[in-house]
């Protein structure tokens, strides 16, 4: 079991240690889950009322936050815990999942496709023609990349992803289990005769930049024609939906069970909440953040927050959300 004294620790984090403790670290864990072996963090005023009571012998702890440590006990100070925390979850995180192969004797490999040095195709995978995987390129059992998509070097596709044809995967890039990237768009036109609906054709492809992350069951379909595109860095979360021809900057997140209609246009660094539902051909600039739940009808200007349904100015929905609660007291 790998366990770290609490010196060893905090040369890591490089905070300010107040207090000691004898015990060995073993991992991290909630405050109030905590035994005398874990080290917990404290990020906010809500939570320095739990130490006390919290078995933990040790915390991370922002260094505004007016936390003792207590007996046999430690505190390591911090700009910011979570960011420390997250340096020690790296400390205890597990092993992957192991290949006893590179290449599994199941999986089907056209001929045609390019594979880089070091990857490794898991069980039942299927890589089509004229494919093209950079070095280092992980495939979980189950997935499939089809014909014609690249893929850079050191992505991760875990089990049940499916990357359709024409897309162009960047470098370290992380997709989920079954994340769905290039299915068709949803695009149907009444018929002439007014029976039935008509399929737009898809032809386009999708485009997505380095360092993105993907999480399961999320779904990034194919534009019309062009490309919807995901810009590096960004972080998507679980069950998120990117339609076809939207465009996302550099560094957005989007929260679970958030959408995007067709032919929505992100800046860089936007946040999307979670539910939140963005109008097709709506821009969000650069900066702007849409809380949870909300739906964006109109165009949202660089750093504002916009909050509600239909969406407005964060400000006046909370005045509003006061005057109805207000009316509904007299």
């Amino acid at each position: 079991m790998t366990s770290y004294t609490i010196k060893e620790i905090n040369d890591i984090l490089k905070g300010k240690l107040i207090g000691n403790t004898t015990q060995s670290i073993e991992g991290p864990e909630q405050l109030q889950n905590a035994n005398s072996n874990h080290i917990t963090f404290i990020g906010s005023t809500k939570y320095v009322k739990h130490w006390a009571d919290s078995k933990a012998c040790a915390a991370v702890v922002n260094d505004n936050l007016n936390v003792e440590p207590g007996d046999n006990r430690a505190l390591i100070k911090v700009k910011n815990a979570d960011l420390a925390m997250a340096k020690i979850l790296e400390l205890f995180n597990p092993p992957a999942p192991e290949f006893e192969t590179d290449i599994h004797p199941t999986a089907v490999i056209h001929e045609t496709a390019k594979i880089g040095e070091g990857c490794k195709i898991g069980a039942n995978c299927y890589v089509g023609k004229n494919v093209e995987l950079g070095d280092g390129v992980i495939l979980y059992p189950n997935v499939c990349v089809f014909d014609e998509t690249t893929i850079g070097n050191n992505t991760i596709a875990w089990s049940g992803t499916v990357i359709r044809e024409r897309c162009i995967i960047g470098s370290h890039c992380i997709f989920h289990t079954n994340v769905s990237i290039g299915a068709d768009g949803f695009g149907y036109r009444p018929s002439d005769d007014g029976h039935g609906l008509v399929k737009i054709p898809q032809i386009g492809n999708v485009i997505i930049g380095h360092y993105v992350e993907i999480g399961a069951n999320s779904c990034v379909d194919r534009a019309k024609f062009s490309a919807t595109i995901v810009g590096d860095g960004c972080k998507i979360d679980n069950l998120v939906q990117i339609a076809h021809n939207s465009v996302m900057g550099r560094f957005c997140i989007m929260a679970g069970h958030s959408g995007l209609a067709g032919s929505v246009t992100l800046g860089d660094g936007v946040i999307i909440g979670g539910s939140a539902s963005i109008k097709d051909h709506t821009t969000i600039e650069s900066g702007a953040t849409v809380g949870a739940g909300s739906g964006v009808m109109n165009n949202v200007k660089a750093g504002e927050t916009v909050l509600g349904y239909p969406a407005q100015d964060a400000r006046d929905m909370l005045k509003q959300w006061v005057a109805m609660r207000r009316l509904a007291k007299k």
